[in-house]
């Protein structure tokens, strides 16, 4: 079946569309620990109170799919026999999870679904491992398919990484899944062991600051930055052969290969190192309550991605540097993969009004672009409902 041309009309037999199965998937934020997850390093993420909504109905074909995003205002079809890669960038999240179920040997028939996101792209708050998780939980929950929510992340990450071609680690699927409301989640990205920890975080609430700017570089530099992580580990691994990511290396190993590795990976390496005790730290603070530790970890987070790991831009930069002298800001960092996106911070929650007015004039004066402020709470997970 050759596949319909995407239109902006929503198709007649969608407009009195009767669920049988509707998805809330959330976005994640990451209060620290960056580029650290691909590296079997500590993460600590969070899903957040902004989803995708999906709804999901069998339509008694064999192989049909009829996908109409409302967000898009775009309606696409295609046949469940017949997948390959599209044009759109945001359908090949949802047939790369097709394809990944259809690996496992799990069987569905043809189905409708209609899509809404709350969730701003290029942002920085995983659109993408939300569009996954909640299309695979949908299906999941439709068909009956048994699969775990492991699975799901897996498979999930594993469309990322196979059909899409973004090398990204496992925490943003993870996060969409895995999380509890009110709670971080620091996760060990080797063994996939998660501890929850209370978001106490006292007068403060998490302002995310969009720089509204995606800057080309970020898809290849990203899997750029994997590649040169992986050839250090390469280096080590020669000698030390029970080496196999950044998780079980130490400064002194790589004091040891530094002129092996070259000046460009060993910073890449340093900043990863750092920035996993960085995490560790920040659970202390957390537990202990002490706001103004874990604000000076997520701004010497901030400095290692802007100088060592070198993924961020201008604009991040400016809004962390704008927040640093002000005493209601316990801390600032870019959030994501970098060159754009977000910066989160956190702020008393009595200032934010007052200082969205400042930084929006100060940015636009700059860069003649307004951010986008959005206030985000820590969030369950993916919640499915049959209807």
């Amino acid at each position: 079946m050759k596949p319909a041309e995407n239109n902006s009309s929503i198709p007649e037999n969608f407009k009195n569309f009767k669920a049988e199965v509707k998805v809330a998937s959330p976005g994640r934020i990451n209060l620290i620990g960056e580029h650290t997850d691909y590296n079997q390093g500590f993460v600590m993420p969070s899903a957040i109170d902004k989803k995708i909504h999906f709804k999901f109905r069998k339509n008694d074909s064999d192989n049909l799919v009829r996908i109409y995003s409302e967000t898009f205002e775009t309606y696409v079809e295609f046949d469940l026999n017949q997948i390959s890669k599209r044009k759109k960038s945001w359908e090949n999240y949802l047939l790369g999870v097709i394809d990944e179920i259809k690996k496992v040997g799990k069987k569905f028939k043809g189905f409708d679904c209609i899509i809404k996101s709350e969730l701003p792209i290029g942002a920085g708050i995983s659109s993408s491992a939300a569009l996954e998780c909640g299309f695979a939980g949908g299906l999941n929950s439709l068909f009956d398919l048994n699969l775990s929510q492991m699975e799901i992340v897996k498979l999930s990450q594993r469309a990322e990484n196979n059909f899409v071609g973004n090398n990204c680690g496992i925490m943003d699927q993870f996060a969409s899944v895995m999380s509890k409301k009110d709670h971080f989640i620091k996760l060990d990205c080797q063994s996939l062991e998660a501890e929850f920890i209370p978001a106490e975080i006292q007068n403060c609430k998490l302002l995310l600051l969009n720089t509204n700017v995606s800057h080309n570089l970020a898809d290849s530099e990203y899997n750029t930055r994997r590649q040169e992580c992986e050839n250090a580990v390469a280096i080590i691994q020669k000698k030390y052969t029970e080496v196999n990511s950044l998780r079980q290396v130490s400064f002194e190993m790589l004091e040891e290969f530094k002129e092996k590795i070259g000046p460009i990976s060993l910073k890449r390496c340093r900043y990863v190192l750092e920035e996993n005790k960085r995490v560790q730290d920040t659970e202390k603070a957390l537990r202990s309550g002490d706001l103004k530790a874990l604000g000076k970890l997520m701004y010497a987070s901030h400095r290692g991605l802007q100088h060592q790991y070198e993924v961020s831009c201008p604009e991040l930069d400016f809004l962390v540097d704008f927040s640093e002298d002000k005493s209601f800001i316990y801390g600032s960092r870019m959030m994501g993969g970098g060159f754009g996106g977000c910066t989160i911070n956190l702020i008393e929650t009595d200032k934010i009004e007052h200082y969205v007015e400042e930084v929006e004039k100060a940015y636009q004066e700059k860069f003649n672009i307004t951010p986008t402020p959005i206030t985000v709470v820590p969030d369950a997970g993916t919640q499915i409902t049959k209807v």
